[in-house]
């Protein structure tokens, strides 16, 4: 289905072929079936009179302007044998299989809304004459409210860490969350067992029963186009893309020690003396992934609801690393190097000297794993990509299909 402000939603192909007659079978009376004839003349001469027409019977009436876009397109040999079928429009080609008997055809592939089709299906009598049979027909126009688009996360090529979950979110709710998590797939290298959890009708995550594996290479398809989503809505386009998953970086905080512990692929390589949040504004304790990085960021902490006498507006925090949404951040914290490794003096980040904060900072990447402790107060599964802090039986239980 065409992308979003590329190309119009429900542009009708003009025809270039000449018009063919279409005669009835049997099936005329059936809802939605239509029986196809052809370009050249399949009547029995008087000399063969014994010799059968092709019949050919579509899932979709002859003449239709308004087939649903998620029809799997159907032919049937009622007579005589289909050798192969091309199903096109201004929009592309509609892929198929050829039954191996020559009994039928169906579509592979998924129709495009606003299009209009013309089957062509060469087929082959009993007698071992070959004809062709056309039937033409148009799908119904989707606006943009009736098509819902997905966007993936991580990037194409993009290299992450062990914790990166797959995060698609899709612009207009999906109500029917089973027909399109059974077109939504993640394929790892080497291979390694995970499920799918909707946290909303808009997002959908999907994350390894462990983290990943150092030097996972990773194959996602969102493969939704014309899927029905429920509620008059279809999947506008599919995605497609391959990730890379680094090395296992994974940095255990405690609150209590006031130590972070740096470790990558199983070795300690350094600990860094840090303060967390004090009384009142106490850091969540749970798996963190790091979100995002911002070498300077303005930090106003009117945007998390602190004001008052505990007001801040820093214009320039170095080395600032997200891990939840409600503003939690590694970062360089110069003015409480004195408490650092002593003491909890932070509104909830976890601050550390600017050096250390520049050498952590230069080593991560989105989807590396933080693991706090030593606080009351949890993390949130929704607070971020907090999706180690469920058990994966629980996690399981988020996904349509369980």
């Amino acid at each position: 289905m065409s992308d979003r402000g590329l190309r119009p939603r429900a542009a009708t192909a003009a025809l270039i072929l000449a018009a063919l007659a279409l005669t009835a079978c049997d099936s005329k009376d059936v809802p939605g079936v239509s029986s196809v004839s052809g370009d050249s003349s399949d009547s029995p001469s008087p000399s063969a009179s014994a010799v059968v027409p092709v019949r050919l019977v579509a899932n979709v009436q002859r003449g239709a302007t308004d087939v649903p876009v998620d029809t799997a397109l159907t032919l049937t040999a009622r007579s005589g044998t289909i050798r192969s079928v091309e199903a096109t429009s201004a929009s592309g080609s509609v892929a198929g299989k050829v039954a191996a008997d020559g009994s039928g055809w169906k579509a592979t592939g998924r129709l495009e809304p606003g299009a209009s089709y013309v089957v062509r299906t060469t087929a082959v009598r009993d007698d071992g004459k070959q004809v062709v049979r056309t039937l033409r027909f148009a799908t119904q126009a989707l606006s943009l409210e009736q098509q819902t688009y997905a966007s993936v996360a991580p990037l194409a090529d993009e290299t992450v860490g062990v914790g990166m979950p797959v995060i698609v979110t899709f612009d207009v709710p999906v109500t029917d969350r089973a027909a399109f998590e059974k077109h939504m797939t993640v394929t790892a290298q080497p291979a390694q067992r995970g499920a799918w959890h909707w946290l909303s009708d808009t997002e959908a995550h999907w994350r390894p029963k462990h983290y990943w594996r150092a030097g996972t290479d990773v194959h996602v398809d969102v493969d939704v186009n014309s899927v029905s989503a429920g509620n008059g809505i279809y999947g506008q386009e599919s995605r497609e893309l391959d990730f890379h998953v680094g090395a296992r970086h994974v940095y255990k905080v405690s609150a209590k020690t006031h130590q972070m512990k740096v470790l990558s692929n199983g070795k300690l390589i350094k600990t860094i003396p840090i303060t967390t949040g004090k009384p009142g504004f106490t850091t969540r304790s749970g798996v963190k992934v790091i979100i995002e990085k911002f070498s300077t960021k303005r930090m106003n902490s009117e945007t998390v609801g602190i004001t008052g006498s505990e007001a801040y507006d820093l214009d320039d925090v170095k080395w600032a690393m997200r891990l939840t949404y409600s503003g939690e951040f590694i970062h360089g914290a110069p003015w409480s190097v004195g408490q650092q490794g002593y003491a909890n003096v932070s509104h909830g980040c976890t601050g550390m000297s600017d050096a250390n904060a520049k050498w952590l900072f230069d080593m991560s990447r989105r989807g590396d794993v933080v693991e706090y402790t030593g606080t009351d107060r949890p993390m949130t599964f929704s607070n971020g990509y907090g999706d180690w802090n469920e058990s994966f039986s629980k996690f399981q239980q988020g996904s349509a299909l369980s």
